[in-house]
């Protein structure tokens, strides 16, 4: 149980797996630290929905759209108050909730640019009777911005060292890099293809939702003409500011890349996504963060023994180990990293980084959404 004088912040997000949602009931002060988290699934047949449609894969209308933002809105507003009795802190001794959402899609190169996160946050605020934060990445993509990834600003906070260039690496359904330079400055940007491809061509041959230790791409050969095709992408070989999702790395995009359409055994196809996934990680570290000694990672990614030892043998020797190791629980960073950007938003200081995003200045991130016309519920 927390202690009554520290200042709580819940923290919520689902990310491009949509394999649940993380939620984190953190405090910030003297220093970050994490009192209670768990994930809350969603009921499959929405999960189902939500990556048909993040992937493109289904035709949908303005009904479904409304109907998924409030079935959304009222998991996580189920995955909060799971969290609050696991912790046994009524919701009055919450400060704010930082909501992110659920992306659908994230389109900063369209004409116009627009980035979608369901989950209602009224419905949250209603429900939790909690001040919530959420749409905290339109701010940024308003000013110019990528919108994305939002979270090199708090892993700077956790872990940056004066005089010393390291790597975090966040492994979840899209892996993303942030570089914490040795003179301050921070780069951050979208790698490709983290976890994402490697869980649905699994769910496809094995009904698995994710490959437990790597145990299908271990029964597999890497496909090296395959690996080729699929790193000949363009958008590996674009520089920084660049943020992606399951709209464009997603398995028609696999099979688009098949020499002929024709794809290799199941689990060669498998063995070589692990291996693309640590390729485009390896050469956007020797590219971005040449100087960093070490890579500290976080994210589902964490758990595959046969992908991190991939990542030893491309990164070596630079040190490769789990944020872990560090104090802070991989599993629940980016919900961390929410409940802090909430904690920004109300203390009005800005949430993005110009020189990660390549907006066009610093700004407040989210909205605020009181559950009350007058103070919250005590």
């Amino acid at each position: 149980m927390a202690d009554a004088a520290q200042t709580l912040y819940l923290g919520l997000i689902s990310g491009t797996s949509a394999d649940g949602i993380d939620a984190a009931l953190a405090s910030f002060e003297p220093a970050p630290h994490l009192h209670a988290a768990l994930t809350h699934p969603y009921p499959p047949a929405l999960r189902a929905r939500i990556l048909e449609l993040a992937q493109g894969d289904g035709v949908t209308s303005l009904d479904e759209i409304g109907a998924l933002d409030a079935r959304i809105g009222a998991c996580f507003a189920d995955a909060a108050q799971a969290l609050l009795e696991r912790a046994r802190i009524e919701p009055a001794r919450v400060a704010a909730l930082g909501s992110h959402g659920q992306t659908l899609r994230h389109r900063p190169g369209a004409e116009p640019r627009f980035t979608m996160q369901l989950g209602d946050p009224n419905v949250l605020a209603e429900r939790t009777r909690i001040v919530t934060v959420a749409d905290f990445r339109r701010a940024d993509l308003a000013a110019g911005g990528q919108a994305a990834p939002l979270l090199p600003i708090f892993h700077r906070a956790l872990f940056a060292r004066s005089g010393e260039t390291l790597g975090v690496l966040n492994l979840g359904g899209i892996a993303n890099l942030t570089v914490l330079c040795a003179e301050g400055s921070v780069l951050g940007f979208d790698i490709g293809p983290g976890n994402g491809l490697l869980d649905a061509w699994c769910a496809l041959h094995t009904g698995e939702a994710f490959d437990r230790d790597g145990a299908f791409a271990s029964r597999g050969r890497i496909a090296r003409s395959l690996l080729d095709r699929l790193l000949d992408d363009d958008y590996f070989r674009a520089p920084p500011p660049k943020s992606t999702g399951r709209e464009h790395f997603h398995l028609d995009w696999l099979r688009s890349r098949a020499s002929g359409s024709v794809l290799p055994p199941a689990e060669d196809v498998q063995a070589t996504l692990l291996a693309l996934t640590a390729r485009s990680v390896a050469d956007a570290v020797q590219r971005w963060a040449m100087d960093a000694r070490e890579i500290l990672v976080c994210g589902g990614g964490v758990h595959n023994p046969l992908l991190m030892r991939a990542l030893r043998d491309a990164l070596a020797p630079r040190r490769v180990r789990s944020t872990a190791e560090s104090g802070v629980d991989p599993d629940y960073l980016e919900a961390m990293a929410f409940a802090w950007l909430a904690r920004e938003r109300l203390a009005g200081r800005p949430g993005n980084l110009p020189a990660v995003t390549g907006a066009a200045g610093a700004r407040v991130l989210g909205g605020v959404y009181a559950p009350l016309a007058q103070g919250r519920a005590g």
